[in-house]
């Protein structure tokens, strides 16, 4: 017994029941007859990258706080794209940038035209103010390239028309930039409400605002008009009306709307600083909601239906959506369909696979006409203290 202490009588006692199970473990390798490794073929329609050289080349136009915030980085995790050109009106930062993300060529507003002598440009993403779309997307358009433009599309129905216009004679796609048609978790509810699962769909709503901060430069160009191209219902309050949109079949009969902010807010010199909207359906559905630059906290939206209820808190924001959907003698289920960050490489994604067969977008220049032609008659309510206008 000299030399066997406690340690080594439960290594001991361990290795001798371990022995039997290891020998059963470890059979000898043996090949079915006949058995070969062979391979299969690819299953489905995975999202696969393209190789550099096949991926859709985009002119970024515009590089500010949303441009390199959210725009860039869409491009560059995307499996279809990549960027070849940066348009700026400060060169020394488009170079600084470019030599950041490997961007060789620059543009700035005015040579922006001579993109069309530029063969390795397809894609075009105007991330200019409101009050420059029109412009440069009819510019790009006429240059031969495919136009993907920033919400709202344009100031007024004149100019969304005459954009598409532009688009169907240079024989080009153009879409507009509503990324929650892209965001997982906003495509799940859209798709629920379509498919009946609560029922038959009665009532929705949408609130999107922020409180305006006059010492934040992305807050002041829109507060003004020239600029922002209108009030908070363009740059902010479209995602409510957009949002509310997407899970209907039907367009709006009807809108009215009335003017709802401080009158004596400094802020408000150009721009309105808040519209209550409300649109009625043929159906007999109805819709309201609010868009706002003096309230915080302003990103939530809710469909009722005959047989249940989803509420989006927040709705559409880059990073986080919270979803839940309630039932009779179900209670409230929380919702999570992905990553609401992919809607952006979702989005030129779905643009270039647009371009590349020429074929419509999902979210087409049509669409942005029809929310500004709704936008400006839920003006035109309020101007008139809140009177039902036609549409």
């Amino acid at each position: 017994m000299t030399g066997i202490n406690r340690r080594n009588l439960f290594m001991a006692a361990g290795a001798a029941a371990a022995a039997p199970l290891a020998a059963a473990a470890a059979p000898p390798a043996i090949s079915a007859a006949g058995v070969k490794a062979e391979g299969q073929p690819v299953i489905g329609n995975p999202d696969i990258p393209m190789e550099p050289g096949k991926r859709t080349r985009w002119a970024v136009v515009g590089l500010g706080t949303f441009a390199l915030g959210q725009v860039i980085p869409g491009i560059l995790a995307s499996d279809k794209c990549t960027i070849s050109a940066f348009v700026s009106g400060n060169p020394q930062k488009a170079k600084e940038l470019g030599a950041h993300y490997g961007v060789t060529k620059f543009y700035d507003y005015n040579t922006f035209d001579s993109i069309a002598n530029d063969k390795e440009i397809d894609c075009v993403y105007i991330v200019l103010p409101v009050g420059l779309h029109a412009e440069y997307t009819i510019r790009a358009l006429k240059a031969g390239k495919h136009v993907l433009c920033e919400k709202p599309m344009a100031s007024t129905v004149a100019e969304c028309e005459a954009m598409i216009a532009a688009a169907k004679a240079a024989n080009r796609q153009l879409g507009v930039a509503y990324r929650v048609h892209f965001e997982p978790n906003n495509v799940d509810v859209a798709r629920r409400v379509r498919a009946g699962e609560i029922g038959t769909l009665r009532y929705l709503t949408g609130d999107a605002g922020f409180n305006a901060n006059l010492n934040w430069p992305p807050h002041v160009w829109r507060l003004q008009k020239g600029l922002g191209g209108g009030g908070s219902m363009y740059d902010i309050g479209i995602y409510a009306l957009n949002g509310v949109l997407m899970c209907t079949d039907e367009e709006p009969v009807s809108v009215s709307a009335v003017y709802s902010y401080p009158k004596d807010d400094a802020r408000f010199k150009e721009v309105e600083g808040g519209v209550d909207w409300r649109m009625t359906f043929p159906s007999g559905v109805s819709a309201q909601g609010s868009s706002s630059y003096c309230y915080f906290g302003g990103n939530r939206q809710k469909i009722f239906g005959s047989e249940g209820s989803i509420i989006m808190d927040p709705a559409n924001t880059y990073y986080e959506q919270r979803v839940s959907i309630q039932k009779p003698g179900s209670g409230i289920m929380e919702l999570h369909a992905g990553n609401p960050y992919t809607q952006f490489a979702a989005q030129v994604d779905g643009f270039a696979e647009a371009a590349r067969t020429n074929t419509p977008h999902r979210t087409p220049g049509e669409m942005g006409l029809r929310d500004i032609r709704l936008i400006q008659a839920m003006y035109r309510s309020a101007d008139a203290g809140g009177a039902n206008v036609k549409v």
